[in-house]
């Protein structure tokens, strides 16, 4: 039950690669960056050892690493133009 958090995060990354092989490249990444800011949360409010595979380094830097990541990327989807998000 400690990887629950991981399966979540691996469940939307999933579904973001579905929507990704279906040519909706903005609406994979932007799930692919809320799947990163779900990590994030996660790894913020979980102990390591119920984090399970979320927690790679100490808490502090795994946190900002999941949230800035994430951020980048929604930016990213976000922000380049001609390419339908919805």
């Amino acid at each position: 039950m400690e990887q629950a958090p991981f399966a979540v995060v691996l469940v939307l990354v999933a579904v973001a690669a579905l929507r990704i092989a279906q040519y909706h490249w903005r609406q994979g990444a932007v799930i692919i960056g809320a799947a990163l800011l779900v990590a994030a949360v996660f790894r913020a409010v979980l102990p390591s050892a119920r984090a399970g595979l979320l927690a790679v380094r100490g808490r502090p830097v795994d946190v900002i690493s999941y949230a800035v990541l994430g951020l980048v990327i929604l930016f990213v989807a976000f922000t380049i133009t001609n390419g339908p998000l919805g």
